[in-house]
């Protein structure tokens, strides 16, 4: 079963005249990134936060914002309006020859005019914010589901087609050798005195590092696995990874050694493929 690295799930809802929203997105990372931005208030739990996403995500790099917006016109702001008359009363007889306005600038800068709330988490606020971190993680699990059933068909597409140039590597095997013999029987009847023996061990010799019937079968092999294991695996974009290294190895191996044209042509749409398999295995969790 496949999971995209890439994700977003959000949830929202209302506490106590607060507005509170939780955004949670990733991209692909070889590790766990995580960038969390948050109100002063839940700062105290950030930690907390911080274990419930990773233990959840597990590898990517992902952003979370927990928003906090008021929703009352009282906000948490009180102004103090009997302190601040009786400190402009008590200015005006100081200097009365200035306007109530400037005043009215000095008396709010004196100590206890304006107080805010305590910016304190209560444990009813902590558990509301617990919930919506829960159902914006449900989301963003279930986004990152629907685009592994993505991935997953695409992998399964390009390693199908791997499998298909494979095969029509076949039938130019044998064409391939008798093609080589012939030149070079044809340049050495060109020479006097050739010892037939030795030529048929220099061939014997050249057409065993010619011989591509290892590559093809481990080649075989390793896409059956990247199969089985994209098919049955959790958590396996690392070892898909690991495969897909494999696969490039027998490939270029097999290019090396094709020595035909139209072998030469498979290879390279082999290696079409398989840069879109290394690309997409990138984003698998």
């Amino acid at each position: 079963m496949i999971l995209s690295m890439t994700g977003f799930g959000r949830s929202e809802g209302v506490f106590e005249g607060k507005k509170i929203t939780v955004d949670i997105k990733s991209l692909n990372s070889k590790s766990f990134d995580l960038n969390i931005k948050m109100p002063l208030r839940y700062k105290e739990k950030e930690f907390e936060l911080r274990k419930v996403l990773n233990d959840n995500i597990l590898r990517g790099k992902v952003d979370c914002y927990i928003n906090l917006e008021a929703l009352d016109d009282s906000g948490d702001v009180s102004v103090n309006h009997e302190l601040v008359k009786a400190y402009m009363d008590d200015l005006k007889k100081i200097a009365a020859d200035g306007p109530d306005f400037e005043y009215l600038k000095m008396a709010i800068r004196m100590p206890d005019a304006i107080s805010t709330r305590p910016d304190e988490l209560n444990e009813n606020e902590w558990i509301f914010l617990s919930g919506l971190m829960k159902e914006a993680l449900a989301k963003f699990d279930s986004f990152r589901k629907t685009e592994g059933n993505n991935l997953h068909e695409e992998l399964k597409r390009n390693i199908h087609n791997i499998e298909n140039y494979l095969s029509q590597v076949t039938p130019y095997e044998s064409i391939r050798l008798e093609t080589i013999k012939e030149k070079y029987r044809s340049t050495l009847n060109e020479f006097d005195n050739i010892d037939e023996t030795r030529f048929y061990q220099e061939m014997a010799y050249f057409t065993e590092k010619l011989d591509i019937s290892e590559e093809k079968v481990r080649l075989a092999q390793h896409l059956k696995y990247y199969s089985e294991v994209m098919k049955n695996e959790e958590f396996n974009g690392k070892k898909l990874g690991f495969i897909s290294q494999e696969i490039g190895r027998e490939i270029n191996t097999l290019g090396s050694k094709a020595n035909h044209a139209e072998i030469q042509k498979l290879v390279v749409m082999m290696k079409d493929d398989l840069e879109k398999i290394k690309e997409q295995t990138l984003n698998v969790l």
